[in-house]
Parts: structure tokens; sequence; C-alpha cells
């Protein structure tokens, strides 16, 4: 199964790959299934329609999915490309304990194949910029930020995955955090989502990002499946044309190393298996 299950279009603000371009690509490159998870960071960005100034950012607005358009572009490529790729509506939900009553109701308001849940901001605060990170130890903003992911897990359950699950270390300036000083909080986590029927992805972006070991790291990996965690999808993170499908093949190569017997894509929220 060659699919890609984490893929950033126009519709987010990070990104000016045009969704149809996004398709072409996927045909062309062979890929099976695509799932379209354009970023809502809620808290620290606002809706297209909330009547709020909208902030640009490198001339691109910072701002949530335009949600009608998007929806309408997804199904009007659905249909144009049925036969040649099957194409999933999801989204890559950055949800923060304080902001879950949003997320749940544009949940409620859309019907989604897939949502990636991801810690992209603590308090309001970014790690990119640092601010996150200003004024805590290593081991302070490492543990803040499993917290919150712990938190998040008990209060929310309207996703399908944990993105990119030690996202923390990309922006770490002092490296990544030792893991058995968290493996404590990160197996809470897990025990959680896999009692949940939740999963978690493995992003191909680490590489691209000159990281060391995988994301999540091939201890968290490990973990999940000595937990008896089976749901698991594979997502490039791509943003521009040379991301896409990105280390696909070499993740699933990693992934039937650790013992895992299938990767898997969504069909309205609920998890389909392809053995390895």
């Amino acid at each position: 199964m060659f699919a890609d299950y984490h893929v950033h279009t126009e519709f987010s603000d990070d990104s000016i790959y045009p969704m149809e371009d996004v398709i072409r690509d996927a045909v062309r490159m062979n890929m099976e299934e695509i799932c379209i998870t354009d970023h809502v960071d809620y808290g620290v960005k606002d809706d297209w329609d909330s009547g709020a100034e909208i902030i640009y950012r490198s001339g691109e607005p910072l701002a949530n999915v335009d949600y009608p358009a998007y929806m309408d572009k997804i199904q009007s490529l659905k249909k144009k490309y049925e036969g040649k790729i099957r194409i999933k509506t999801g989204m890559e939900f950055g949800v923060q304990t304080h902001t879950i009553p949003q997320f749940e109701t544009l949940f409620r308001r859309y019907p989604f194949d897939f949502i990636i849940l991801s810690v992209h901001q603590v308090e309001d605060k970014e790690f990119w910029t640092q601010e996150f990170q200003k004024g805590r130890t290593q081991k302070e903003y490492n543990e803040r930020y499993y917290e919150e992911m712990l938190s998040l897990v008990k209060h929310y359950k309207n996703y399908s995955v944990l993105g990119h699950m030690d996202l923390i270390k990309r922006y770490d300036k002092e490296g990544e955090y030792p893991f058995e000083k968290i493996k404590p909080v990160i197996e809470d986590i897990l025990k959680i989502v896999i009692a949940d029927g939740k999963g978690i992805e493995i992003n191909t972006s680490a590489k691209r990002y000159g990281l060391e070991n995988t994301m999540p790291s091939q201890e968290i990996l490990r973990l999940y499946k000595e937990l008896g965690g089976e749901i698991i999808t594979i997502g490039s993170d791509s943003h521009k044309p040379d991301q896409l499908g990105y280390g696909i093949a070499e993740a699933q190569k990693l992934l039937k190393e650790i013992g895992f017997q299938n990767i898997c894509t969504f069909e309205k929220m609920n998890p389909i298996m392809h053995e390895l």
C-alpha cells in the first residue's frame, strides 16, 4: 500500500502547494491513496470567517483553513480523479487543552475520514520561535509538552492518530531529551491512545529536518508495539512537491523490522488495515 497520510496544500498557512497539483503528483508517483490534512491551530490563528483581522507572515495569511472552500475542493477532486487515486478528507488539528471546545464544534460541522491530533503550541506559545522554551529548562519544557499531550488524550477523543508525537525535539536546541526521562508519561499517553482505539503516525519529515532519530523515535515506536498498539499511519508532512511521498517505503521497512504487521488508512474515521 502506497499512501501518504500527512499532506499540506495551499489551504494551510505554511504551504502554497495547490491541492490539484498535489493530486496530480501523487497519481504520477502511482500513489494508491492520499489524505489531505491541512492545518487548524486555534489559539494562535483565527478562522477566515471569524471577523478578526488576518495577520500575514512572509506574504501568506496566518489563518486556519477556509473550511467551505476546502471541503468543496476535496469533493471536486475526488470526482475528477476517481479510479486514479483514492482521496480522503482529513485535517491536522493543533489542539491545546483550552481550545478543545472549538475543535469539538469544528469536528461536528463536516464529515471527516481522518484527523491528526498534534501538539503544535502550548499555552498559545510556539515552539519554532522558542517562545515556549524561553525561561524553561530542557527538562521543564519537555515535561510540559508531554503533560499537555496527556491532558489532550484524556479529554479529546475525536481524532484518528497522534501526529509527530515527539515534535518538540525538532525545536530543542539542547538536543533530543533522553527517552528514559520521559518514558513514564509517554507510556501513560500511549495506553490511553490504545484503549481508545486510536493510533499514532510515523512522520517521515524527521530526516528532512536533520534529525538523527525517526519521528516518533524508534523507542516510542517499539514501546507502542510492546503495549499492544496496532493502528499506525505513515505521512510525509509534505508542504511542497519534492516532499510528497518522501520516505514512505523506508518507514514501512522500519515498521516491519520492529514487528508491525500492518499500516492503516482511514474511511469515515475507521481504520483499515493493510498488510506490510
